[in-house]
């Protein structure tokens, strides 16, 4: 049984990871069909960082995973991208949880506001649709965060480069392999693409 399934993605094994939003849990289906919950304890919220069901999510929204079976959430009741590595140890990788904002910044100093979807690229790079922010946002492998295009807490419809470029509520996004983001651009009612030279 699901609660609100949102964000699935594959990994490199090809078994698929998704938020299991109403029930605050990262659920797994592997090639055949068997369910497990990896992180998390269905229909109970928070904040902890911990292991398997010791850990805690609000509202978790979208999984990445990335080269090393990894996998990152945007964990968006909490404003914070969580990382649960293959062994199920969850930590906030990125953000404070609770806290909304807009800093860039490393690890717990970074600052988001409902983020929705996350991707990764294959140098595990996370690309964060940080939807309240009305921006893209690029946390590297090390957990430092800028934002690749909009101005946070500024909505809008420009094309153009980096913050120059405004999004309205974007609540998706996909990175190909020539690097180019990808964006549903939800409230604008399209999508956007940047390339890795932040052109949008």
């Amino acid at each position: 049984r699901f609660n609100y399934p949102a964000g699935i993605t594959t990994g490199t094994n090809g078994n698929y990871y998704f938020a299991d939003v109403a029930n605050h849990t990262i659920r797994r289906i592997t090639l055949a069909g068997e369910v497990n919950t990896i992180a998390g304890l269905a229909g109970t919220s928070g904040t902890n960082d911990g292991t398997g069901d010791g850990a805690r999510f609000n509202y978790p929204n979208g999984a990445g995973v990335d080269n090393g079976g990894n996998v990152y959430v945007a964990d968006s009741g909490n404003h914070t991208i969580r990382k649960i590595t293959p062994a199920g140890v969850v930590t906030t990788f990125a953000g404070r949880a609770g806290v909304a904002g807009t800093n860039n910044a490393t690890g717990n100093a970074a600052r988001f506001n409902s983020p929705a979807r996350v991707a990764v690229d294959g140098d595990s790079n996370i690309y964060v649709a940080d939807s309240a922010n009305h921006a893209i946002r690029k946390i590297s492998s090390a957990g430092a965060v800028t934002t690749l295009a909009g101005q946070a807490g500024t909505f809008g419809t420009n094309d153009g480069t980096g913050g120059m470029a405004r999004f309205n509520q974007p609540f998706g996004v996909a990175v190909d392999g020539g690097g180019n983001v990808w964006v549903a651009d939800t409230g604008n009612h399209t999508i956007r693409k940047i390339t890795p030279g932040g052109v949008v």
